[in-house]
């Protein structure tokens, strides 16, 4: 909400207590929903790291980062551009964590309540597997360590 409001932007998250909703209308800045970011992480291919079917063109993961977070795009863009989706840190999604809802494929919304988050993409510190891009993961939302992010996303809204 910060950002969004630095740049006049509408805030996306309500916070009530405990409790925060987003606005998927606002045009401000927010965490993807789980969906939105493997459709980013795919980038329009069939890969199965985002970018590319070898790990070492497009991630930093327990074998090759020396234990270190890498500046972003030193590996291979996806076919959106998009760096850095597979490996160097998790990042963090807005839907909790919890089954897909199977009957709908296309753009699938997460569980509405839950005790842990999404977060997706691997790390810097983990096996070859978990740099997928189908690969999920379950946090706390309190959860922080050195090996996760956020990747901040923007709707236009058009005219």
């Amino acid at each position: 909400n910060q950002l969004s409001e630095r740049e006049g932007l509408e805030k996306v998250y309500e916070r009530n207590g405990e409790e925060v909703k987003m606005n998927l209308e606002a045009n401000g800045y927010r965490l993807p929903t789980e969906s939105e970011w493997e459709y980013a992480a795919r980038g329009g291919e069939n890969y199965i790291y985002s970018g590319s079917n070898n790990v070492d063109e497009v991630a930093w993961y327990g074998e090759n980062s020396g234990n270190k977070t890498h500046p972003v795009c030193e590996k291979k863009a996806n076919g959106y551009g998009l760096c850095d989706m597979s490996g160097n840190v998790w990042e963090w999604c807005w839907d909790w964590y919890g089954k897909y809802d199977t009957s709908k494929s296309i753009d699938p919304q997460g569980r509405m309540f839950g005790s842990s988050r999404v977060s997706r993409g691997g790390s810097l510190s983990d096996r070859v597997g978990y740099c997928r891009v189908a690969h999920r993961r379950s946090l706390y939302p309190s959860f922080r360590n050195g090996y996760l992010g956020v990747r901040f996303l923007r709707i236009q809204k058009k005219k």
